[in-house]
């Protein structure tokens, strides 16, 4: 416990925290509640006598393993998300210092590491994407949005509590198409279609002939039950296969959520085969999780339990990159902190159906799930983590001369959808279900 015991009463400047070890010893840290929290005193529990080991020498994997395995307990009225948001609130500077005092070794094989395994090759693309996208349905539905987008929401109010999912998730693929300048019966690649929201929003509002490729067989398959469900399956086609299969030419490309899973090492044969994909006069939006500062590694838990293969890239990354193979950079927004309410909501809606997530897989897959969206919550809202909206031609004359078209054909979506009615409301949309 010492170790750990040394970081927390350095770490801790706010707040109280109440460690409990496993033979019964309480060590407290920080000042005190001070308003900071109205609950009190946050505590936890250390139930086996390799939690404080396995946490201070193994900082992110170790803390969410032992959430995971139950030898962290955090006791009420507070959840594994009070903590994170507790610790991370105290420690950003520190952690900030923590990384630039590594010694070079360990920089040098963190980099090493995350390099590797950030190699996505055919099958091992396939194999990574299965393990993110492939879990039950019915766990997607649980906490996702009705139309099931797994990517930040677009909140467009400060206040997000006065916003529901389903209206912001609408919002941001509004955003999304207006920004794609998009015209009448275009013929649109979406690389990374996840379960086709976007794909069929665009068909529904422009006509537009839409692919959308992915690699997980569950997402295609529902992606291709959906289209079929709307008569539509003869113009918003989806096809199991990476997209450096895809072949032909196409009027826009999309790709949300997609370059996390790309890899840094093939970034150049990414936007190289976008390039051959995409019409001269084409436009090319990609909307990813991103840094706000220089290139980094994943950490060790998000790799091995939740992306493996994964990497949340620079905007200097996909910059050069782009750039080398020919691209234009057009337009570059950065997204602050609507993830963080996104993943918020997300976290709530976990919890709501905790029984019905146990009874799908188990307890330990449970507090997995909780930690994951907890850790990523942390990372928008305390940490250098945002969201970069990009728009890629190849001829600067591919796009107006201002930015009032996106703003404008985003007013004009947005007054042509409203989400459904329980939406607003929890209640009514457990009795939807």
């Amino acid at each position: 416990m010492w170790l750990l015991d040394k970081f927390l009463g350095k770490a801790i400047r706010h707040g109280k925290l109440i460690v409990t070890d496993h033979d019964g010893k309480v060590y407290e840290y920080g000042p005190g509640v001070d308003g900071m929290d109205p609950r009190g005193a946050l505590h936890i529990t250390l139930t086996d006598r390799r939690a404080a080991a396995h946490i201070a020498r193994y900082p992110q994997l170790g803390a969410g393993e032992a959430f995971m395995w139950g030898w962290l307990v955090i006791e009420a009225p507070h959840d594994v998300r009070d903590l994170i948001l507790f610790v991370t609130a105290n420690t950003k500077s520190i952690g900030d210092k923590a990384i630039q005092a590594q010694g070079p070794l360990r920089k040098v094989a963190q980099k090493l590491i995350a390099g590797i395994d950030g190699v996505n090759l055919r099958s091992k693309a396939r194999k990574n994407a299965e393990h993110t996208y492939n879990l039950t349905r019915r766990l997607y539905e649980l906490f996702l949005d009705e139309d099931r987008q797994y990517t930040m929401a677009y909140y467009r109010e400060d206040d997000p509590t006065g916003t529901s999912l389903e209206q912001a998730q609408l919002d941001k693929k509004a955003h999304i198409a207006a920004k794609m300048y998009l015209k009448p019966g275009m013929k649109v690649l979406d690389i990374g279609c996840g379960w086709g929201g976007l794909a069929m929003y665009l068909h529904k509002h422009y006509g537009c002939e839409v692919l959308g490729v992915a690699l997980a067989p569950d997402q295609i398959a529902f992606c291709k039950e959906r289209a079929a469900a709307e008569g539509v399956a003869d113009k918003v086609k989806f096809k199991l296969m990476d997209y450096r299969d895809v072949e032909g030419q196409f009027d826009r490309i999309s790709s949300v959520g997609l370059l996390e899973h790309v890899g840094t090492v093939h970034y150049p044969q990414f936007f190289q085969h976008t390039a051959r994909l995409l019409k001269p006069d084409g436009v090319m939006f990609s909307h990813c999780c991103g840094r706000a500062g220089p290139p980094g590694h994943t950490d060790a838990w998000t790799r091995k339990y939740i992306f493996p293969g994964g990497y949340i890239p620079a905007l200097s990354e996909l910059v050069t990159q782009s750039e080398k193979a020919g691209w234009q950079v057009m337009d570059v927004e950065a997204m602050r902190f609507h993830y963080s309410h996104t993943l918020e909501e997300w976290y709530n809606r976990t919890v709501l159906h905790k029984d019905e997530i146990v009874e799908l897989y188990d307890e330990t897959f449970y507090r997995m799930w909780l930690f994951y969206l907890a850790g990523a919550e942390q990372s928008f809202r305390h940490g250098g983590m945002v969201n970069w909206q990009l728009v890629y031609v190849k001829d600067r004359a591919a796009i107006p001369m201002t930015r009032d078209f996106m703003h404008e054909e985003s007013a004009r979506l947005r007054a042509s959808d409203t989400p459904p009615a329980w939406s607003l409301d929890p209640a009514l949309k457990e009795a939807a279900e």
